[in-house]
């Protein structure tokens, strides 16, 4: 669990994340999870940073894509980066709680807008501003800002996702953000240096490859044969971990969006996990402490059943990450500054 500083009143905020005794529900700033479902992207932002969903995260500010690679997760932490000279971003240590609050959320929203940018390509225009401009939400800001509109089934999966894993505790990347802004970078590289750690493979990668899992076990019709020689190679299951932990609740959560929204691959990831699960615990020898799906595994799902390619998965992480690790790098500058 992690503290903030006592709000006005005196009595201490609640802690940026925590977790219902009993049923391992994760919960932001003493909200559960499934409480918030259809809670738009920006005001989850503003509960995790704030305390409160308003003012929460503001519209990106008009900024091309600096660097063009290929790569959306490279373009991302790139561009994060390239804002520190161009906006005069300061160190945390030279700046209040207010201005590096204010840094951490333009920075935020703007790895949503270079994710867009870049996932869009430079082979197709750009989308007016005053396109952009006409969305209600962020979430909706950011399908225009990549697809020239947005669908309503797409907004609805992506406000899910970025729900469920916009804080996660004590990650590795979280843990690299804090340890950033223990050393006084500014608020843009902090965001940055998170970035580059989300993006393994047995993080936000783990999606792309949980969904190649599926896609084989479609093609190859007998899933556990499929699954049975992922293990073999692997060891592992892509998207799988431990099912005490609260990441189990994450993927319950998104596996029930899947099933709300129609997912076209919902019921060969239900057989995957079915024979994923059988072998993993006849590997184990017991019935307790095999792996189970969890978010990485139903949020690939999610994304996949509105359109979203593999590659592009890791970058989306990114973007419901950074509400997360602004609340750390906030909390870690206030304590610095006492």
């Amino acid at each position: 669990m992690f503290t903030t500083p006592a709000d006005q009143t005196g009595a201490p905020e609640p802690a940026i994340s925590a977790f219902e005794p009993g049923t391992g529900t994760p919960v932001y700033r003493g909200h559960p999870l499934p409480r918030l479902l259809g809670t738009p992207f920006e005001r989850v932002w503003g509960l995790l940073v704030d305390g409160a969903p308003t003012p929460g995260l503001p519209p990106a500010e008009p900024f091309n894509l600096p660097v063009r690679t290929g790569d959306v997760r490279v373009d991302v932490m790139s561009a994060l980066a390239q804002l520190t000279p161009v906006w005069a971003y300061r160190p945390l240590g030279e700046v209040d709680a207010r201005q590096a609050r204010e840094d951490l959320a333009r920075a935020s929203v703007m790895a949503l807008s270079f994710v867009a940018q870049s996932a869009r390509g430079e082979d197709v225009p750009a989308v007016p501003q005053r396109e952009v401009d006409l969305a209600a939400t962020i979430t909706e800001r950011f399908l225009v800002r990549w697809r020239g509109e947005a669908d309503p089934l797409a907004v609805q999966a992506l406000n899910t996702y970025w729900l469920a894993l916009a804080e996660n505790g004590l990650s590795p990347s979280t843990r690299t953000a804090r340890l950033a802004a223990e050393e006084g970078a500014d608020a843009a590289s902090c965001l940055a240096a998170a970035v580059a750690v989300a993006s393994g493979p047995s993080s936000g990668g783990a999606g792309a490859r949980a969904l190649a899992l599926v896609q084989r076990a479609e093609r190859g019709g007998d899933v556990a044969a499929v699954v049975a020689e992922h293990i073999a190679r692997h060891g592992a299951l892509p998207g799988f971990g431990d099912p005490h932990l609260p990441e189990h609740a994450r993927g319950q959560l998104l596996r029930e969006a899947c099933a709300r929204l129609g997912a076209g691959r919902l019921e060969v990831a239900d057989a995957v996990v079915a024979a994923g699960e059988d072998a993993l615990r006849a590997g184990d020898g017991g019935p307790d402490g095999q792996p189970r799906a969890g978010a990485l595994f139903w949020g690939a799902v999610l994304l996949d059943s509105v359109g979203v390619p593999a590659p592009l998965h890791g970058a989306l992480y990114v973007c419901g990450r950074t509400a997360g690790w602004s609340a750390h790098v906030l909390e870690v500058q206030r304590a610095r500054r006492g």
